[in-house]
């Protein structure tokens, strides 16, 4: 487990950080899950935090993840049905976001494996020098954005605001993101799907 973590409470989720971890994010478009869905998730996610919250000082490390994975699982599951437009299926629009992600890579950050899919994003990585999760994560969506929302002619918001990261723990939690990642497409009915990658000896 990484060490000196620290966590900050999102809109929805906590966000743990640490120095020198490995970080598998997602991130989906505005319209990738139906309001009803949203709602349910909610409605059990509160019932979750309401029992957390009645003991604060007694929640684990252990339970935050559980808790974390209740609601990533979750949102992971209905973001393979395709809801939503599903732009990043035109492949100029997900070209824009699998040229943001590679973009930087070996300078901002290290990056492991990536996927775009029709209405999501996954990416596993590590920052490297002086560059933290999230500025980088608004650098590629605020930037993906702008050029997406470009070529669609149209304006308004393009991500949802808030994305799902897991702090990546061990050797087996990141082959078990990096194989998340790449297989997702098949997983997901997707056939020859190019808009996925990884740093060779991991593909």
């Amino acid at each position: 487990m990484p060490n000196n973590i620290q966590v900050r409470q999102g809109s929805n989720l906590p966000h743990w950080t640490s120095e020198g971890a490995t970080y598998f994010v997602t991130f989906r478009l505005a319209d990738s899950l139906p309001k009803s869905a949203i709602q349910k998730l909610r409605a059990e996610a509160a019932l979750l935090d309401n029992k957390l919250a009645m003991s604060p000082d007694d929640i684990t490390p252990e339970e935050l993840i559980r808790r974390a994975k209740l609601k990533s699982d979750a949102y992971l599951k209905l973001l393979d049905a395709g809801f939503g437009a599903c732009v990043l299926r035109r492949d100029d629009v997900a070209k824009v976001v699998s040229d943001a992600l590679n973009h930087f890579d070996g300078r901002r950050y290290e990056l492991f494996a990536w996927c775009v899919m029709p209405n999501h994003v996954h990416v596993v990585f590590r920052p490297i020098a002086d560059f933290e999760l999230p500025g980088i994560l608004h650098s590629w969506k605020s930037f993906t954005a702008k050029q997406a929302n470009r070529l669609l002619g149209r304006t308004g918001a393009f991500w949802q605001s808030e994305s799902y990261d897991h702090l990546v723990r061990d050797e087996h939690d990141f082959a078990h993101a990096v194989s998340y990642t790449l297989e997702n497409p098949a997983a997901a009915g997707l056939r020859d799907w190019k808009w996925v990658g990884a740093k060779e000896g991991l593909g």
